[in-house]
């Protein structure tokens, strides 16, 4: 197979198929959805092809034949119709107040009358105008409307910082939506995507026909690339990697059907030939990173929360949960679902290397203060684990906490809360991406942190004491037999106890057991 152009941050169908670029063809969801219903929701994080997918469906719509030769919906789509389309995409540009949103609506409205040659009527407001774009193109062409939109909650997701600004592009993009369903007679087809899934209530009052096929095992790959993408259509840009390690990395991201991995991901990799987290690099989780840090998140059990249908769904200006907020960004994705009583339980965890590995890594940045000392302790602490060297990790980890400067503690209350210590620890350890098994269940009890690194095992119990140390952490661990379960593995097991001075800012007490 020849080699072709990456489609890196491409997200218009006919460039891709005019300029011989890769395309994993998607064209046969388009059409299971056109001939299934008529009006769509559908959520996914950054950067996972929405506005591809959604240009595809603009062009198909359009009738633009030429654009699928060789694709699933060229012999399967009546091209003698064509249907008024109307796109509207807030991905672009920052808007601050709700004069600027509906300055902003209004001019996406007045490119779409360019495009289909209709005016409307002069003075109209948002709504007023949107429904007299949708009624004209209708009348016009005797055609229902198409109706897209793009990116439909970024206005408020740029604003989540300030409330009152978030809920007033939340009233203005309701005033805009609400459209859609009082011009249900005009219209063949609608398709909205976003990043987060606002509640039904808060933002598509009224918008009751919108079928949500966010977490649907049929849909769960129409934006990604699956393992049979990779094979099918970029072959030639596998040679030389290895693939465990591509799927490691960048695999992973499930909404209950075929897991897919991140597009951007692949193609840079292909591109660059090195493991990276660049999706993570591209977009800032700022927002993110001080929400949970406000709500100091237990950071060892990060990648086991569960939640059930409704508390996904819960995403509001005035009401975010943390199992809402990293699902619909795309930090947390989900492992399993269950159903039980007519209720729907999911348990979520990271979907991949690259996403474990630089979240516990912005919330350490975040959680230390340490800048280049926390550079400098990760290199030191992949070493000493490399020649179990348990004095030298007795240093670095009281090393862990003697870089923070005074002041960062007297100014941040995360970092009075007992769990912050232990959550730093786990962070140092996952930001290098080491398999952890955090909270380790056993009929004892439960164990703070298990490490399987370089054929050997390492059960972490961290205790926060007075002033000096008591020793209570290792004889936990003895106590509750923690061990025990791990023994079959045949693996050396070392057994630490570590415990914490609040007062001291620093390790008090270190202790290692070794056991065959």
């Amino acid at each position: 197979m020849l080699r072709k152009h990456l489609p890196i941050g491409i997200q218009t169908f006919s460039k891709i198929r005019e300029d011989d670029y890769y395309y994993v063809d998607k064209t046969g969801f388009a059409l299971q959805l056109i001939e299934e219903g008529t009006h769509y929701f559908l959520s996914r994080p950054r950067r996972f092809g929405k506005s591809l997918f959604l240009d595809t469906l603009g062009e198909l719509f359009s009738g633009n034949q030429a654009l699928f030769e060789g694709l699933q919906a060229h012999h399967r789509w009546d091209w003698s119709r064509r249907f008024p389309v109307i796109r509207l995409s807030f991905g672009g540009g920052i808007v601050q107040s709700r004069a600027e949103l509906d300055r902003r609506i209004l001019a996406l409205l007045r490119n779409n009358q360019q495009a289909l040659s209709l005016a409307c009527t002069d003075g109209a407001d948002v709504a007023g105008c949107f429904e007299e774009l949708i009624r004209s193109a209708h009348a016009k062409t005797g055609k229902r409307v198409v109706v897209l939109i793009d990116e439909y909650d970024k206005p408020i997701l740029d604003n989540l910082r300030d409330p009152n600004i978030a809920r007033a592009m939340r009233d203005g993009l309701r005033n805009l939506y609400s459209v859609i369903k009082d011009s249900d007679a005009h219209i063949r087809f609608a398709f909205l995507t976003g990043v987060s899934k606002f509640s039904k209530v808060s933002l598509f009052s009224g918008l009751n026909n919108l079928n949500d096929i966010t977490v649907d095992p049929h849909y769960s790959a129409l934006c990604g690339y699956t393992e049979a993408d990779l094979d099918r259509v970029f072959s030639p840009e596998l040679e030389g990697l290895d693939r465990g390690q591509v799927r490691a990395w960048y695999n992973g991201y499930n909404w209950t059907g075929e897991a897919v991995y991140n597009p951007f991901d692949l193609l840079l990799l292909f591109q660059k030939r090195t493991f990276r987290p660049w999706w993570f690099e591209t977009g800032s989780p700022s927002f993110l990173i001080e929400t949970l840090t406000e709500r100091q998140t237990w950071l060892p059990l990060l990648g086991q929360l569960e939640s059930d249908a409704a508390l996904l769904s819960a995403f509001d200006v005035d009401h975010m949960s943390t199992e809402a907020l990293l699902w619909q960004t795309g930090y947390l994705t989900i492992a399993e679902e269950e159903l039980v009583s007519g209720t729907y339980f999911y348990r979520l965890r990271y979907p991949n290397q690259e996403v474990y590995q630089s979240l516990n890594g912005a919330l350490l940045e975040a959680w230390t203060a340490a800048g280049s000392e926390s550079v400098r302790h990760r290199r030191s602490l992949y070493r000493l684990l490399m020649a179990n060297d348990f004095p030298g990790l007795e240093q670095l980890f009281s090393a862990f906490f003697a870089s923070i400067p005074h002041d960062w503690y007297r100014n941040n209350p995360i970092a009075q809360y007992e769990g912050y210590y232990a959550s730093v620890f786990y962070a140092y350890f996952a930001s290098l991406g080491f398999a952890l098994t955090p909270e380790e269940s056993s009929n004892a009890g439960r164990l703070d942190m298990a490490l399987r690194f370089n054929g050997n095992l390492y059960l972490f119990e961290f205790k926060v004491v007075e002033l000096a140390p008591e020793g209570r952490a290792l004889q936990q661990i003895k106590d509750q037999g923690y061990a025990d379960k791990y023994r079959a593995e045949g693996l050396p097991i070392h057994l630490i106890g570590v415990e914490f001075s609040r007062e001291q800012r620093t390790v008090v007490g270190f202790e290692v057991e070794s056991v065959p």
